[in-house]
């Protein structure tokens, strides 16, 4: 029906039409909310940036360090594998509130808003622990407004998945301590050389007092700020009442054992091994540092962890009070190729130069068996080649140059065969055998053993005057160990993405032959005597449990110990960084660590005998004569050849023919021998 009236429909009045849009408006928000709530539950939290880090992998498929920006090391730990002290330290100086609110505390944010409006910037903050790890773990710490939208995000994402003590671990586990520490475990190690479930309240409130700024509240840095850092973080605690005035007191005023800052060492395992694997990614196989850091990739090594840590230890014990001495030592497996261990130094954290690639080190007498290799393999030398041990001036060059080498200690020994010069470290007798092979042929065979550093053409080249680096030595020695054949060191074998595929595999490079077998064995032999009696190795020789050759080498500056067994290749290298001349002391410092490494990294390897190869003869001679020994003779030692270049005549001066008979049952008593005593040695230690 019509209006009849005349009049509209009375209006509602203004205060129902504010209640009713109010109560619209309460109802659209509440149902946004609803779907905000649901959509940040169901999605998923971005990949932290720890996540994304590429992973370094052993030998046994184990992770061992990641690759991230700044040495972030980190130790993940539970949460009652924390110091309740720590705890509560924690939380009273940075988020009291902590286990009452969602994740904002709206009060303190409100108030930093105000503050913020009012100078138009990002100046002030009231970050609860969940803002702080959603920061810390998806974000950069840019203040702007974005980055604190995508931090509100986070934080109520990360309340809605996690429980409050997740939170809390994840924290603790993240947060920044100074020094590249992440996370508590790694600050209680670095600061205090213990675990974080063993911190005392003086020692908690000091670390909790670090991240609000970790370089200005460093103990190494600042103690002062430090210190009143502590002094807030306990007042604090006293305040809301988790301590008594009289305990926070007492804590100030204990004497902190800081780790002196010289101790600190490296949280991962294998540092110099870890960056040496980030040099070859990045400048051979073409892995770009971004993608290293970020892409999740999973680099599969040659590293043996047992292995490992056996030569840390071996370097921890060998260069204690050390005072500036720097080391070096790197493990080959000889039949493969694969890097076993690698230290580059005393202390990663001190000094992350890595000593182990250094090609400005003088090998010593240590090079010396690349020469005598070089004159077996050519049939310039046998075992029994005879020189004469006196001081000589050598003229070269065509008589246009000179040169008068020394032996050490000014000792000279007569007329002496290759086994006691080898023993000995003759250098007279090197430098006759080098003026009698050629230099060429020696630097030509070194480079197919492995040696890429320049060489010079000189008499002392014998003597081990060209610098050359620790891998280099190792891996030349491996193929005196590996029968003569050269396997190219290798330490990255496979590489994935992110998705598991494969994005480089370690090409199988076939072995070079790059000596008789049988020049190896005889030089293998000869370098044994130098860990018997008369060696420059025999003080050591007890620790060694097993059969092993090498040659020490010794330089004003330089001390080395090289050596292999069937199963390792081992270079130690010890001296200082600025050329600063070695004490006969610290020069005796390379053996016991070489020692000590080889036997405690094949503790699980039965000791084998150097294998016999095909061109080997064995001879009772007369080591006065270097011929061979009458059946009677009183002085007679059992010596091995390369077949054909053994002696033929007897000591009364008679001819032996080359009767097959005679030199295999010589070969069979000398493999017997070997075999007897090495066992003998084993047991006997």
């Amino acid at each position: 029906m019509a209006n009849t009236t005349g009049r509209f429909p009375a209006r509602k009045p203004l205060w129902l039409r504010w209640f009713q849009g109010l109560l619209s408006l309460t109802i659209l928000m509440a149902i946004a909310a609803c779907i905000l709530i649901a959509y940040l539950y169901t999605t998923s939290l971005p990949l932290a940036d720890t996540d994304r880090n590429s992973r370094l992998l052993d030998s046994q498929g184990q992770v061992i360090a990641t690759f991230s920006a700044g040495g972030k090391e980190s130790i993940p730990v539970r949460l009652d594998q924390i110091s309740p002290d720590l705890i509560a330290a924690t939380l009273a100086v940075e988020d009291r509130k902590f286990y009452d609110h969602f994740g904002f505390d709206f009060k303190g944010l409100g108030r930093a808003v105000l503050v913020n409006l009012t100078h138009w910037d990002m100046a002030q903050g009231a970050s609860t622990l969940t803002q702080q790890l959603a920061r810390n773990l998806y974000l950069s710490h840019e203040k702007t407004w974005t980055r604190k939208a995508k931090e509100a995000i986070y934080t109520a994402q990360l309340e809605m998945k996690y429980t409050k003590d997740e939170l809390l671990q994840m924290y603790l586990n993240e947060i920044y301590y100074g020094h590249g520490a992440y996370g508590i475990e790694a600050a209680a190690q670095m600061y205090f050389g213990k675990s974080a479930k063993d911190l005392d309240l003086a020692e908690s409130a000091l670390l909790a007092g670090i991240p609000k700024g970790p370089t200005y509240y460093s103990p190494y840095n600042h103690m002062k700020n430090a210190k009143d850092r502590q002094k807030i973080v306990l007042d604090s605690m006293a305040l809301i009442g988790k301590i008594t005035p009289s305990q926070a007191t007492k804590a100030y005023e204990e004497m902190l054992a800081l780790r002196p800052e010289s101790q600190r060492q490296t949280l991962e395992a294998a540092p110099w091994f870890r960056d040496y694997v980030r040099q070859l990614a990045t400048n051979q196989l073409g892995i770009s540092e971004s993608v290293l850091e970020h892409g999740g990739l999973s680099i599969y090594t040659t590293l043996n962890i047992h292995m490992q840590q056996a030569a840390e230890a071996a370097v921890s014990e060998g260069m204690k009070s050390s005072d500036g001495l720097e080391t070096a030592l790197i493990s080959i497996d000889p039949r493969n190729g694969h890097v076993k261990a690698m230290v580059g130094g005393t202390n990663y954290v001190g000094n992350q130069y890595n000593h182990a690639l250094a090609t400005t080190r003088q090998p010593g007498s240590s090079f010396k068996p690349i020469m005598y290799l070089s004159a077996l393999d050519s049939g310039e030398l046998t075992s029994t080649s005879k020189f004469e041990s006196r001081p000589t001036l050598f003229h070269y060059d065509n008589n246009r140059k000179t040169y008068k080498p020394k032996n050490f200690g000014d000792k000279y020994l007569g007329e002496i065969d290759l086994r006691r010069a080898i023993a000995a470290s003759d250098n007279i007798y090197a430098v006759s055998t080098i003026l009698k092979v050629g230099t060429d042929k020696v630097m030509d065979l070194a480079r197919k053993m492995g040696i890429t550093s320049e060489l010079k053409p000189v008499p002392s080249l014998a003597l081990g005057v060209s610098p050359v680096s620790p891998f280099e030595m190792a891996s030349a020695f491996s193929v005196i160990g590996n029968g003569g054949k050269r396997v190219a060191p290798v330490a990255v074998l496979r590489i994935t993405d992110v998705a598991g595929r494969t994005l480089y595999e370690a090409p199988q490079s076939a072995p070079e032959q790059v000596v008789k077998p049988a020049s190896a064995y005889v030089l293998t032999r000869l370098m044994e005597g130098v860990f018997e009696e008369g060696g420059t190795g025999n003080r050591v020789a007890k620790l060694i449990k097993r059969p092993v050759a090498g040659k020490s080498g010794t330089t004003n500056t330089d001390a080395w110990m090289v050596g292999f067994t069937p199963e390792l290749s081992t270079a130690v290298w010890v001296g200082y960084d600025k050329g600063k001349a070695i004490s006969t002391q610290d020069a005796r410092r390379a053996a016991p660590i070489f020692a000590q490494y080889t036997e405690k990294a094949l503790e699980n390897v039965p000791p084998k005998i150097f294998p016999i190869p095909d061109g080997v003869v064995s001879a009772y001679i007369d080591p006065a004569s270097g011929k061979l020994a009458a059946p009677d003779s009183p002085d007679k030692r059992l010596e091995v050849f390369v077949s054909g270049t053994e002696p033929k005549e007897t000591l009364s001066g008679q001819n032996t023919p080359p009767a097959a008979t005679q030199t295999n049952q010589a070969e069979q008593q000398a493999e017997k021998k070997s075999w007897w005593s090495n066992f003998k040695r084993w047991w006997m230690e």
